[in-house]
């Protein structure tokens, strides 16, 4: 083994695996962390007082009756047994400690529950609020951001790391930067195309003049500065109250309306998958349940019993 290391120098070099090999988002890495140091801090305040590398099954035992207790679901700890055994195979791999604690733990993840997605009317709604922003480059701003989500069901991610450059206007193209830095190409529609270009001629000059802002990332925030994902979802939420739908709003919801809309009008798993940058086609799969609509639908069209 290597020389002893402590508990946040081992979590730091975690991330840098997470990092670089796995290519994670930053976003999932600190989920990652979130999980290690609440495991740190049972293992601190349990009165054993015990490092990552001392833990011994019983430990973990007593770990997943506290997560019970404080009412975490099944996906829950599901996910931080996931996360703490991802760590501790990396801690075995790199001769940093000598097992797996968590090697034998076995929770079975309850049923995932359905996307939710848009309705028509619902979708139609949020464009035609979006467009009603008593300030022009924000209604531009916020149609185009609606039209690229829905329009080609990227992840919010993906959508705030989108560039002009990967945009082709003359194609109908985009190029997105996916999970594990895995590029794909994205074919988009006429109302995205309108929206983009309406937005990167107008409201996003705009928006960029009001503090000189120089860069080349396609959404903005109203001072031009590059939107975040909370800046998604924050103008999102505001459309979203401005509409009068009594429902709330994640950007990947659009993302599901889109791999609904894909697959109701009879596209193939394997063509949504690629569209959606899935690495495993079970997780395309989720969707076709939610198609159960459609079938109700032709079910009625076609049998045709009184």
């Amino acid at each position: 083994m290597q020389p002893k290391k402590n508990d946040q120098e081992l979590i730091i070099l975690f991330e840098r695996y997470l990092d670089s090999e796995r290519q994670y988002s930053h976003l999932t890495i600190r989920a990652y962390r979130d999980d290690l140091e609440q495991f740190e801090h049972f293992l601190q305040t349990t009165g054993k007082k015990i490092p990552f590398t001392k833990v011994e099954p019983f430990d973990v035992e007593v770990f997943l009756s506290e997560l019970h207790d404080q009412g975490d679901g099944t996906n829950t700890v599901a996910r931080k047994v996931s996360a703490l055994s991802s760590f501790y195979n990396f801690l075995v791999n790199n001769r940093l400690s000598t097992e797996n604690p968590f090697r034998y733990v076995q929770i079975k993840r309850q049923q995932p529950r359905l996307p939710r997605f848009f309705y028509d009317q619902e979708l139609n709604k949020l464009f035609a609020t979006a467009k009603q922003n008593p300030k022009p480059e924000l209604a531009e701003r916020d149609t185009a951001l609606l039209e690229v989500l829905y329009g080609t069901g990227i992840r919010v991610s993906e959508c705030v790391n989108l560039t002009l450059r990967q945009i082709d206007l003359d194609n109908n193209m985009m190029l997105v930067h996916g999970k594990g830095n895995k590029d794909r190409y994205l074919p988009f529609g006429r109302y995205a195309h309108e929206a983009i270009e309406t937005f990167v001629n107008h409201g996003r000059q705009t928006l960029m003049q009001k503090t000189h802002q120089d860069h080349d990332y396609l959404m903005v925030d109203y001072q031009g500065l590059p939107l975040t994902a909370r800046g998604i979802e924050y103008a999102l939420n505001q459309v979203m109250k401005r509409s009068g739908l009594h429902s709330s709003i994640h950007p990947h919801m659009l993302r599901h309306s889109f791999a609904t809309q894909m697959l109701n009008n009879g596209a193939d798993l394997r063509t949504v998958q690629e569209l959606l940058g899935h690495s495993n086609l079970a997780t395309t799969q989720i969707y076709t349940h939610v198609t159960k609509e459609k079938l109700l639908q032709n079910y009625q069209q076609f049998f045709k019993r009184d």
